[in-house]
């Protein structure tokens, strides 16, 4: 029999064990974290005042900011202090909370993404009845499934991460608490939270993003169809966006959780996990307005408006 041990807490590895990396390291995640919060918190107040974007489209897209705003501070103020401490341990309580936000979010995340998918199809594909069939209630209702499914889904999942049992080895090589590097210590539990791990990310990618690629297949289609030139360059310009977020998400969680952990993986899947957890939350409240006619107007009333506030008060 293993001699299973009490765990109280994990030494998190990080990216990196040279000194004057993680400084640089510390340097460059902190302002791409900084950008993060500013980038998501302005696209959800500027949604939150702005007339011209209160369509279903941009509601998708505020609650896409609040999640990639929680997503990216469950995993980068730990791994900040990580980089500048040198117990870089994290308790056991906080590594299963940790794992339980963190499914939860990529879970609210990827159904956002096919929500969001879906009320462009119905823009596109239907657009005389769109005001009626994605009303305020139904955006709503929408938006709750994903909270609600991811949620319940994390803790059935974190559950199953409670399960495993370590026998001495607590340091994990990653720069937060994931399954995989998780499993791949473990030395009991292990094959129920492998299997289940692959299938449940396996089910929940393929039937969210089968929801992506059919609303997509149907909108080229109807855009192929038009006979104005104008009209499908705005359908295009409009779906460019989001289909660029899609692919980064998930390629990237793709490539982390539906493979089997191995000491391979489990690096390969560390440098991967940057750039989910602090580079893709970041570069979506850019793609979302740099490519965006109606966020750039809004944004350039805001900024105008402020101005002329400034000026009336001096």
């Amino acid at each position: 029999m293993p001699n299973f041990t009490d765990v109280t807490e994990f030494v998190l590895l990080g990216l990196t064990s040279r000194q004057e990396l993680q400084v640089i390291f510390f340097v460059v995640f902190l302002i791409v974290y900084m950008i993060t919060l500013l980038g998501n918190v302005c696209m959800i107040i500027l949604i939150s005042i702005s007339p011209q974007l209160q369509s279903p489209m941009y509601f998708f897209l505020s609650h896409l900011s609040f999640v990639d705003v929680w997503f990216s501070s469950n995993v980068t103020p730990k791994m900040l202090e990580n980089l500048l401490s040198e117990t870089k341990t994290i308790s056991y309580v906080g590594c299963l909370v940790q794992c339980y936000f963190f499914i939860a979010l990529v879970h609210v995340e990827v159904y956002i993404l096919a929500v969001m998918a879906f009320d462009r199809y119905m823009a596109i594909c239907n657009p005389l009845l769109y005001g009626s069939k994605m009303s305020r209630t139904v955006c709503v209702r929408l938006i709750s499934v994903p909270y609600v499914y991811g949620f319940s889904v994390s803790l059935i999942c974190t559950l199953w991460t409670y399960g495993l049992y370590f026998c001495g080895n607590f340091e994990i090589n990653h720069f937060y608490c994931a399954d995989p590097p998780l499993i791949k210590i473990a030395c009991g539990g292990v094959h129920i939270k492998e299997y289940t791990m692959i299938v449940i990310a396996g089910i929940n990618f393929t039937y969210s993003l089968s929801v992506v690629l059919i609303s997509y297949t149907l909108i080229v289609v109807a855009v192929l169809h038009m006979r104005s030139a104008d009209g499908r360059r705005k359908a295009f310009s409009t779906c460019g966006s989001h289909l660029t977020a899609v692919t980064m998400f998930y390629g990237t969680l793709i490539f982390m959780y539906l493979r089997r952990p191995t000491e391979e993986s489990v690096e390969q899947g560390k440098m991967v996990a940057v750039f989910y957890t602090t580079v893709i939350p970041m570069l979506n409240p850019m793609i979302y307005s740099l490519r965006n006619k109606d966020v750039k107007e809004a944004a350039n009333k805001v900024i105008i408006k402020a101005n002329l506030g400034a000026v009336k008060l001096q």
